[in-house]
């Protein structure tokens, strides 16, 4: 069967893991609602926080001799009881809001920070479907799921479908009694050119624990 996804174990030198944990870690819940508008984009220069001293050293691993411009990264910080993202193609989004054009990343990759109950990334090479709950492509049974774990990288094709399942580890069909753990990682898309409108970190005034 055909793998989708690239796994590497340990992908961050561990000393640098553990201060991206301690700097997540003093920014509470800030911006929690709006994980996933609050994205920034990286050029490769000098990194200015610990994210991008991540992408500094995960860069040989996932974009190799490849031509990547920069890389768009965001916090995708959820309760697997109450899952709030669909299955999706990641995309230029403000392109495509504004003229319908569609423009992938080259390569999507998430960094997965801790262990939670279900949670599972589900990637496909299946079309999101309209009508189904949260999206999801019908067919499944080719797709690669990928467990959450500390340190665990994995990467993909940028346009790629991909989604997350719940507490349950089924698709998300509305909120699970109860509370789970959040579930944390930094997700990463490797782009040729810079998406439409998404500022660097250093020009907003968010996440700011993540300084160097």
């Amino acid at each position: 069967m055909e793998t989708l996804v690239q796994l590497t174990e340990g992908a961050v030198p561990p000393a640098l893991f553990r201060r991206l944990m301690r700097r997540l870690g003093l920014l509470g819940r800030e911006r929690l609602r709006d994980t996933y508008q609050t994205t920034f984009w990286y050029d490769f220069g000098p990194p200015t926080n610990v994210v991008e001293e991540v992408i500094t050293a995960l860069r040989p691993t996932i974009a190799g001799r490849r031509r990547i411009a920069g890389v768009e990264w965001w916090l995708s910080r959820m309760y697997t009881t109450d899952v709030r993202v669909d299955f999706h193609q990641d995309r230029d989004e403000k392109l495509a809001l504004r003229t319908g054009a569609l423009v992938h990343p080259r390569i999507g990759s998430v960094l997965f920070l801790n262990r939670v109950r279900g949670g599972a990334l589900v990637v496909t090479r299946e079309l999101p479907e309209e009508g189904n709950p949260s999206l999801a492509p019908s067919r499944l049974d080719t797709a690669d799921l990928v467990t959450p774990r500390p340190n665990r990288l994995a990467v993909f094709d940028g346009t790629l479908t991909h989604g997350v399942l719940d507490a349950q580890n089924r698709i998300p069909d509305g909120k699970l009694p109860g509370r789970s753990r959040l579930r944390r990682t930094l997700v990463m898309n490797w782009w040729a050119h810079r998406p439409t409108d998404v500022p660097a970190w250093a020009q907003t005034r968010h996440y700011r624990a993540l300084g160097t």
